[in-house]
C-alpha cells in the first residue's frame, strides 16, 4: 500500500510504500476513502508530537475491509471513520468515569500509530464510529475532528436555545461551529477579521456578523447584549483575550483552539461569574452524534439546506495490496 510518511522533524513528505498492515485482535482495518488535513498534523511533521517515523491523519473515513478477533460491533463492509481520539485503555480513573477522551493511557490516530495518509489504516476497535450512508466520506473526514470539536464543545456549554453564541473566527472549525450553533437554535454570531468573511458567515447561518478588524470584539458583543458563549475556534491569543470582555455576566468562553500565545486575563472581569473553559474533542460516540444530529446530512425541513463541511478535496488512485 502506499503511504505518506515524515520520517524526521521537519522534514518533508515522502511517498512510500509499505506491506499493508495485518489487523490484530480488538482491532479493525479501514479502506481510506479520504482522509482531511488538520493543523494538528504540524504537530507531529515538525516531531512536537509522537515519535518518528509516523503516517499522519486523524481525519479518516473508509470501509472496513477486515476485523480482528474480540470485535463483534463491526463488520466487513460497515462506513466508519476515526477521529483525534485513537482508542482508549478502559481500566484508568478517567475510563472508569466514562471520560474516554481524558484517558491516561489514550491513543491519537496518526500520533502514537500510523494514520490516514495512507491506503489503509487498523484502528482499535473503540475509537470507530460509524458513518451515515448518506455522508460522504469527503464530508464525513472534517466531521471526525472539528465537527466533534466544535459540536461536542457546544452541547456541553450549558447554553440553551435563543442563547447567544458567539464563534470566534471562521476557519476549518468555525465554519463548522457556526452550522452547529445555527441548528442548537442559538442566536449565532459569527466573529472573524475583515468584511469578505461576512457573506459567508450569512451563508453558514450567522445571524449577526462581527468584524473584528474593524471593530473591538467585547464591544461589538456588548452593543448586541452580550454573549452567553464564546466558542474561541481561532488560534490567537491576543483574539481570545480580546473576546472576554464580549461576555454577560455568567458568560462562558470555551477554548478549543490550540493558541501557542498565553492570554491575558484581567481577574476582576471574573468575578461576575464568567468562566473560562477548555474543551477536547470527543470520542467516537460523540463522533458518530456529530455525523448524524440533524441537517449533517441531508436537507430538512427545519433547515431548509443542505449543512456540511467545506472541504477542497485531492482525489488519490488507491494501490493494490
Amino acid at each position: 500500500m502506499r503511504a505518506m510518511e515524515i520520517r524526521e522533524a521537519g522534514g518533508d513528505f515522502t511517498l512510500v510504500e509499505r506491506e499493508t498492515p495485518e489487523v490484530g485482535p480488538g482491532h479493525v482495518r479501514i479502506a481510506v476513502e479520504a482522509c482531511g488535513v488538520c493543523h494538528s498534523d504540524a504537530f507531529v511533521k515538525f516531531g512536537a508530537m509522537g515519535k518518528l517515523p509516523r503516517v499522519p491523519g486523524h481525519e479518516v473515513a473508509g470501509v472496513i475491509d477486515a476485523v480482528g478477533e474480540g470485535v463483534t460491533q463491526l463488520a466487513v463492509g460497515d462506513r466508519v471513520g476515526v477521529g483525534w481520539h485513537g482508542g482508549h485503555c478502559f481500566t484508568c480513573e478517567s475510563c472508569r468515569r466514562g471520560d474516554f477522551i481524558g484517558c491516561t493511557n489514550g491513543s491519537i490516530c496518526g500520533v502514537t500509530y500510523d494514520g490516514g495518509y495512507a491506503d489503509y489504516v487498523v484502528a482499535r476497535a473503540e475509537a470507530v464510529a460509524r458513518i451515515p450512508d448518506e455522508l460522504s466520506a469527503v464530508d464525513a473526514g472534517p466531521l471526525l475532528c472539528a465537527g466533534v470539536t466544535t459540536y461536542n464543545s457546544l452541547r456541553n456549554s450549558g447554553a440553551r436555545p435563543g442563547d447567544t453564541v458567539a464563534i470566534l473566527g471562521i476557519g476549518g472549525l468555525g465554519h463548522l461551529g457556526v452550522q452547529y450553533a445555527q441548528r442548537m437554535g442559538f442566536r449565532t454570531v459569527a466573529i472573524s477579521r475583515g468584511a469578505d468573511k461576512a457573506a459567508l458567515a450569512t451563508e453558514l447561518g450567522a445571524h449577526d456578523y462581527i468584524d473584528a478588524k474593524a471593530n473591538d470584539t467585547a464591544e461589538a458583543l456588548q452593543a448586541i447584549g452580550g454573549a452567553d458563549v464564546i466558542l474561541a475556534t481561532a488560534p490567537n491569543g491576543d483574539a481570545i483575550s480580546g473576546a472576554l470582555g464580549g461576555l454577560k455576566r455568567r458568560g462562558k468562553l470555551m477554548i478549543v483552539a490550540a493558541a501557542s500565545e498565553p492570554l491575558t486575563v484581567n481577574g476582576f472581569a471574573l468575578l461576575s461569574g464568567k468562566t473560562i473553559h477548555g474543551w477536547p474533542s470527543g470520542s467516537s460516540v460523540d463522533s458518530r452524534h456529530a455525523g448524524r444530529t440533524p441537517c449533517a446530512s441531508a436537507r430538512s425541513r427545519t433547515c431548509g439546506r443542505r449543512w456540511r463541511p467545506s472541504p477542497s478535496s485531492r482525489p488519490t488512485r488507491r494501490s493494490p495490496r
